[in-house]
């Protein structure tokens, strides 16, 4: 990613400066230099966006299965009640109608809390999977922001040796590369 969020304004200036000298390869290729570096500081700012995202819903994954696993303990916890009051209801004597009628209400109980467990764990395999979705727009545009940070080195040696083109062509086929990656993370 970019080290200062102006970098971008830096290589324009740059470019007008470049304007002023009168050569139009130079100016061609210092414009070229700042649209690649406003493409770059986009790109490494959705790569950023993208990284947090991944992390945001890995964290509310988390999140979901540690719900999920305390509404499992407490099912378990009421399972093991409704157990010892049927045993205690089959036992027959003066409370076994009452001891009947509490293992019913912890069975009702236990599937109100399963269906809460299940929902927490459906929660957290969505939020896994959109992670991951994060994750592989993170990877696409991180080379996307290199292919354009090298587009912009390229570009530059066309400055350095004056005259030849060729490193100029190059940082637009790099550049454009790079757009097209940075596009693939989100329709691909």
């Amino acid at each position: 990613m970019n080290d200062s969020p102006t970098e971008a304004f830096e290589h324009a200036e740059h470019a007008e400066h470049v304007s002023h000298l009168g050569d139009r390869t130079l100016t061609l290729v210092s414009v070229t230099i700042a649209i690649l570096a406003v493409f770059a500081a986009t790109v490494g700012s959705l790569e950023t966006l993208e990284t947090a995202a991944a992390f945001g819903d890995k964290n509310h994954a988390v999140l979901m299965q540690s719900k999920a696993s305390d509404s499992w303990a407490f099912f378990q916890a009421k399972s093991v009640k409704q157990g010892l009051y049927a045993v205690a209801a089959d036992q027959g004597g003066a409370k076994a109608q009452e001891f009947a009628e509490k293992a019913r209400r912890y069975d009702d109980e236990q599937k109100e809390i399963s269906k809460e467990a299940k929902s927490f764990e459906a929660g957290s395999e969505a939020a896994l999977a959109s992670s991951e979705a994060h994750e592989r727009r993170h990877h696409i545009l991180t080379i996307s922001v290199t292919m354009l940070h090298v587009a912009i080195a390229v570009a530059t040696i066309a400055i350095i040796i004056r005259g030849q083109l060729w490193p100029w062509r190059a940082s637009i086929l790099l550049g454009l590369l790079g757009s097209a990656g940075a596009l693939y993370a989100y329709l691909g």
